[in-house]
C-alpha cells in the first residue's frame, strides 16, 4: 500500500509542479491511474475477491485506451500548431 502511495504522490507532484508539458501530464495522470489498480489488485488478493481482480483488469484496459486515445490527439495537435506546450 505504501508504494502505491508513493506511485500517486509522485504522479500528483507532477501534475501540479509542470503543467505546461503535455507528454509529462499523460505520464502522471497514467502513473496515478496504475497506483490506485495496484490498491485494488492488492484489496482484491487480500481479501479473496474475483470482482475485484476483474475490476483491476477493466481499469487497466480503461488506461490502455486512455493512454492510446490522448497520444493521437497529441500527435494531431502537433501537426496543427507545430509545438505541444501549453500557453495559458
Amino acid at each position: 500500500m505504501t508504494i502505491s502511495l508513493l506511485l500517486f504522490l509522485i504522479g500528483l507532484l507532477i501534475f501540479i509542479f509542470n503543467p505546461k508539458n503535455v507528454i509529462l501530464l499523460f505520464i502522471a495522470i497514467e502513473i496515478m491511474l496504475l497506483s490506485v489498480t495496484l490498491i485494488i489488485l492488492h484489496s482484491a488478493l487480500m481479501f479473496d475477491d474475483a470482482f475485484g481482480l476483474l475490476f483491476g483488469i477493466y481499469v487497466l484496459i480503461l488506461a490502455g485506451a486512455e493512454s492510446a486515445i490522448g497520444l493521437s490527439i497529441l500527435i494531431a495537435y502537433y501537426r496543427l500548431r507545430g509545438t505541444i506546450t501549453l500557453n495559458f
